[in-house]
């Protein structure tokens, strides 16, 4: 009974509708339950909603009534009941008051008399309105046509509506569905199945600071379904970006635990500096990071990329806007979802070095080479490496595989709860996700320094409609995260295991005994015995909102305030200590003891903590009116008028605050013509108060070719056909990390003295960065032109083709003479970059049979940017060196013209050989037949870092795909989604990296087993992956070239998943909706020419925590 009580609180408007048009007559074709059903009722001095309560409590009946009939139900009535029907009971209870009642079924609606008689010409209608999964639809709009008779439906999807005669038609219409018409007839009882629309122009799209129909916008904006953001396995959210919007250029460089999202981009980098080129990621309207979120907690997720979609953002919009909502709780009863998953991990490609053998054998093989006469090591100790004779004196380590695990693994869990009534709605997501990662720990140790991570997630949406006309919102949302791993970063340890040969020392001796080359490091050591640090980190989100409708004053007119507070804190403790390390053992004495020195002493307790603390916190402020009418039918009018502000403390004396009014006015006629006009204007503290505010306007038109008359003939091929084009201006106020850039700063550098004897001693002061008045705000002029196609109602295809002009960016100058007197030159607004691209997606989804569904997806994102203007060097700009012309962060080398042979080199009279006459002599270190040579481009006859030339390629793609099918046959489901890049390249080795074998002289550097594909003068080749190797360093062969010059394009499997769900039969019989068990796998196929470690990490040698790929096994289940 306190269930139904609160039901029926919570319904309690609903109820008070329908009651006014229930019919009179009792629907004697659904009375089998009244009629078998017999109850015992014995009461004294009870409440008639006691007598009520008593009934629902024995049968399956439940009451409705409205406030009107309340206060009679709490006469006293005395009941002895046995035996009887519904129909005797009620009317024993109910005699004697103004009150009837009518039965549907198993419900019974408290009504007065005088309401029964006026209803009693009508004719009585009711049903159930459910989905295509027969799920029932709560809130369903039930309209008698023509008239403003109307009612929704209950949290049952039940509807009980009165209509004037049997002419009447009915009209259910319901967001996201397919409306539909009935005639009533002679029917009392009418079911309905619901469709949803596959391309609905009614459909609400998010939009800049608030929503529109799909068939007004005219921005491109593209969006993706929030279950495509949680099949992958990953805790990052922008780890499932790439190839899954178009428009979205995102790679992930990294695989650690924590460290492992993805750098993303909105239609490419379209400016040279290292900051301002992120794209704005709005939760639920407030700036925060998208990587925050667990994939549970979203509800949608949009991307806007031109003018006409971000211009409202003005100094924030002009690298793109993610927009990201939240689940907010829908009319309905309660919904629970489960979801648990448990994933094995294991590195996507891991570099494969040589052993010790082969290390050794090829030291002395460089060495002798290198003239002299003896090997180093010579045949005999290699044999006790190759013969395993005494692993501590003669090891072989791999140290990958000493600082790693083979495999890993990461859980995932996720709760939901959604539900809510006309008065209240709710959403509870809690997440959790935990990972391992495969770094090492010494389980003899009482601390543990592996890695691992544990996230809590956790959000609540509240609505409350606390009048008919407002609306008030609560959310409170976020997450905690601890981290655990070692002392020393994991970065350090695979650099070290990369440097590390594997016959130095083994990775411990006997009895604990840590060991290492003096100056060097054991990376195992590194890893398990420098003690560990832990880090937690947690951020607290609210939002506070209030809605209110305005249609007192004018219909379509509301009113909305947001206000937010997020407080982020990190801390973190480092245990450490330094262990005892020996020298590598030089023999065994006559006992068979290892003959060890100690290199360094150590501690044997790890040391005091060391601890650390960081934190921010941030408000936001928002105020907006908007206004949406649509006038006889055919003009649509929509406007919204905006101001907000920002102040954001992470512990700077001073504030980050920013503040700025937003506005949007779009007209539509008959879902035909669209025009629409965008502004922002927004205030910055970087710059003077006659430049601190900017004004960033849009403009956009669209054309419904599919709304035409003419076209009404083909809507069956042609669902829709739209086109759109939009121009506008956004801004960025971001200096590369620099505040108050038009007030000058004070340095402090060296000293000098003065007095008699030199006694004093004062710094020195002198002006540091110039205070630059007139700069003034970073534009970018957007152009945009696209067009929307849908096929036979299932096929949808989006082309946008874009133009971006970023203009004044920020920068400092580079070729202002030291004359000036700068100490440091000053700040100007003089960079100038183009982007250009186009960005396209495809959709397909059919219905193939009852049992069979088919669904197809794809993505392609091009874009391509070119430095205009920049200020660069004198001794650069008009050169081949100049940045100028090239793309950003495009990548310049020496051009490799093959290998040099006998023929390039004559014999002097000491007999050394040297480069012929006439061939440009390479200033990096002296050159012998093998090593590599280049070509002479500025003419000069040598070659040095002046003869470097762009390479055509960038390291960030600019091009990313994807395409992916679904398919679904009854209860199997099944779904495969590949991911890709292109033109993106990458220069391997490095002058500073020991890459090259033998560069170090064994003492530092492993070597790929490739190493035998090389110039030897056995094998003069030119086709081979090194050129000739030396003992000791070859600067001339490492210089970044064309020879190192990698094309890192790839395409990935990115996620197979099949599901089967469990019949429904099954499900009714253990009281649940429905249980779906899983299969997947994440990264588990790459293809690339590039083939010597995963091709999308940041790295020229391989030394990168690796991405993972996985395997997962998961259950859904929905109550």
């Amino acid at each position: 009974m306190k269930y139904q009580k609160l039901k029926r609180n919570l319904y309690t408007a609903c109820v008070v509708a329908n009651l006014f048009l229930i019919p009179s007559p009792v629907l004697w074709a659904e009375q089998s339950y009244a009629q078998s059903t017999r109850l015992s009722l014995e009461l004294s001095n009870a409440t008639i909603s006691d007598v009520f309560a008593s009934v629902e409590k024995n049968s399956e009946y439940r009451f409705f009534y409205s406030d009107a009939v309340r206060a009679e139900l709490y006469r006293n009535v005395d009941v002895n009941i046995k035996n009887k029907t519904i129909d005797r009971i009620l009317s024993e209870v109910l005699d004697g008051t103004n009150l009837t009642y009518f039965l549907n079924d198993r419900q019974v609606m408290i009504i007065r008399k005088e309401e029964k008689t006026q209803q009693e010409k009508k004719i009585s209608i009711n049903g159930t309105v459910r989905d295509a999964q027969q799920e029932p639809l709560p809130g369903v709009n039930v309209l008698v046509k023509g008239t403003t008779i109307g009612t929704t439906t209950d949290i049952d999807g039940n509807y009980f509506i009165s209509v004037p005669d049997k002419n009447a038609v009915l009209v259910f219409s319901y967001i996201g569905f397919e409306s539909q018409e009935v005639k009533v007839g002679g029917q009392i009882n009418i079911n309905v199945n619901m469709s949803e629309e596959s391309n609905s122009l009614d459909e609400v799209v998010v939009v800049g600071y608030g929503s529109q129909k799909r068939a007004s916008v005219v921005g491109s904006i593209t969006a993706i379904e929030p279950a495509q953001l949680q099949q992958g396995t990953t805790r990052a959210v922008s780890n499932n970006l790439a190839g899954q919007l178009a428009g979205v250029i995102a790679v992930q460089r990294n695989g650690e635990p924590g460290s492992d999202g993805s750098d993303f981009w909105i239609r490419g980098i379209s400016s040279f500096k290292g900051t301002g080129v992120s794209p704005l990621v709005l939760v639920d309207g407030i700036e925060r990071t998208l990587d925050d979120l667990s994939a549970a907690e979203i509800e949608s997720f949009s991307v806007l990329k031109d003018a006409a979609a971000s211009a409202v953002y003005g100094v924030r919009g002009a690298n793109g806007v993610i927009l990201v909502k939240t689940k907010r709780g829908q009319l309905g009863k309660p919904k629970v979802n489960f979801h648990l998953e448990q994933g094995f991990t294991k590195p996507t490609q891991l570099p494969d070095y040589i052993g010790s053998v082969d290390y050794l054998s090829l030291m002395d093989e460089l060495y002798m080479d290198a003239g002299n006469p003896n090997p180093l090591y010579g045949e005999e100790m290699i044999n006790n490496y190759r013969n395993n004779v005494d692993p501590e004196l003669y090891p072989n380590v791999n140290w990958l595989d000493a600082v790693s695990k083979d495999m890993a693994s990461n859980t995932r869990g996720d709760l939901t709860i959604t539900g809510g009534s006309d008065i209240l709605r709710y959403a509870l997501v809690a997440s959790y996700y935990g990972e391992r990662g495969i770094f090492v720990r010494d389980e003899s140790k009482d601390w543990d320094s592996s890695t691992r991570l544990n996230k809590y997630n956790i959000r609540s949406n509240v609505d409350i409609n606390v009048t008919k006309t407002t609306v008030v919102g609560i959310s409170i949302g976020g997450y905690l995260q601890e981290q655990n791993g070692m002392a020393v970063s994991g970065q350090d340890v695979w650099n070290h295991a990369f440097e590390t040969p594997p016959f130095v020392h083994p990775i411990q001796y006997s009895e604990g005994r840590d060991v290492r080359v003096r100056e060097r490091t054991n990376p195992w050591a590194e890893a398990t015995q420098h003690g560990y640090q832990t880090t937690s980190s947690s951020k607290v989100e609210s939002l506070f909102s209030v809605e209110q409708d305005l249609k007192f004053i004018t219909p379509g007119l509301k009113f909305k305030g947001l206000f937010s507070f997020d407080r982020y804190s990190k801390s973190w403790v480092k245990r450490h200590r330094t262990p005892t390390y020996y020298n590598p053992a030089t023999g065994r004495d006559e006992e068979g003891n290892l003959l060890l020195s100690v290199g360094t002493d150590g501690q044997e307790f790890l040391d005091t903590e060391n601890k650390g603390e960081w934190g921010n916190k941030a408000t936001y402020l928002e105020g907006n009116i908007t206004y949406d009418r649509t006038f006889d039918g055919k003009h649509a009018v929509n406007a919204m008028f905006l101001y907000n502000q920002r102040d954001y403390q992470d512990g700077n004396v001073v504030p980050f605050r920013r503040m700025g009014i937003a506005g949007r006015a779009s007209y539509t006629y008959d879902n035909r013509y669209i025009a629409e006009f965008n502004f922002g204007y927004n205030g910055s503290e970087n710059f003077t108060k006659g430049n601190r505010f900017g004004f960033f306007p849009s403009v956009a038109v669209g054309y419904m070719l599919s709304e035409e008359k003419f076209m009404e003939k083909y809507k069956d091929t042609f669902s829709k056909i739209k086109f759109r084009a939009s121009w506008g201006l956004t801004g960025n106020d971001q200096l590369d990390g620099r505040r108050f850039a038009f007030l000058p700063t004070i340095d402090t550098d060296g000293s000098y003295k003065w007095g008699v004897n030199n006694d004093y001693n004062r710094a020195s002061r002198f002006e540091g960065e110039f205070g630059v008045m007139n700069l003034t705000w970073e534009t970018v002029e957007k152009l945009n032109v696209g067009t929307e196609i849908g096929l036979w109602n299932a096929l949808d295809l989006q082309v946008d083709w874009f133009k971006e002009q970023r203009r004044d960016i920020f920068m400092q100058r580079n070729n202002i003479p030291s004359a000036a007197g700068f100490r440091k030159t000053p700040w100007a607004n003089y960079g100038k970059v183009d982007n250009i691209g186009v960005d396209l997606s495809l959709t397909y989804n059919q219905q193939i049979t009852k049992d069979l569904h088919i669904g197809f997806r794809g993505t392609f994102t091009y874009a391509h940017n070119t430095i205009v203007e920049m200020d660069e060097a004198l001794g650069v700009m008009g050169t081949n060196r100049q940045r100028t012309g090239h793309s950003v962060n495009e990548l310049f080398g020496l051009v490799a013209d093959g290998l040099f042979t006998e023929d390039d080199f004559v014999t002097n009279d000491k007999g050394d050989l040297v480069l012929k006459e006439g061939i440009p002599s390479h200033t990096f270190n002296s050159v012998r037949p093998g090593d590599i040579k280049y070509v002479d481009i500025d003419g000069d006859g040598s070659i040095t870092n002046k003869d470097e030339v762009a390479m055509g390629g960038t390291v960030n793609p600019e091009i990313v795909y994807g395409f992916g099918a679904t398919a679904r046959y009854k209860q199997v489901d099944f779904n495969v989604f590949f991911q890709g890049n292109g033109k993106t390249h990458r220069f391997i080795g490095g002058v500073a990296s020991n890459f090259l074998p033998g560069s170090s002289q064994g003492a530092m550097g492993n070597v790929l087993t490739n190493y035998n594909d090389r110039w030897t003068p056995e094998n003069p080749s030119e086709d081979v992956f090194y050129p000739r190797l030396s003992y000791g360093a070859n600067t001339n062969n490492s210089q970044n070239s064309t020879w190192w010059l990698r094309n890192m394009s790839m395409l990935r499997m990115k996620d197979i998943e099949v599901g089967y769900t469990l019949p429904k039969r099954w499900m009714s019989r253990i009281g649940l909706e429905n249980i779906r068990l899983y299969a997947k796998g994440s990264n588990l196929l790459t293809f690339s020419a590039f083939d010597l470690w995963d091709p999308e990490l940041d790295t020229q040698n391989g030394a990168k925590y690796p991405i993972m790929k996985s395997v997962s096994f998961g259950i859904d289940v929905n109550f």
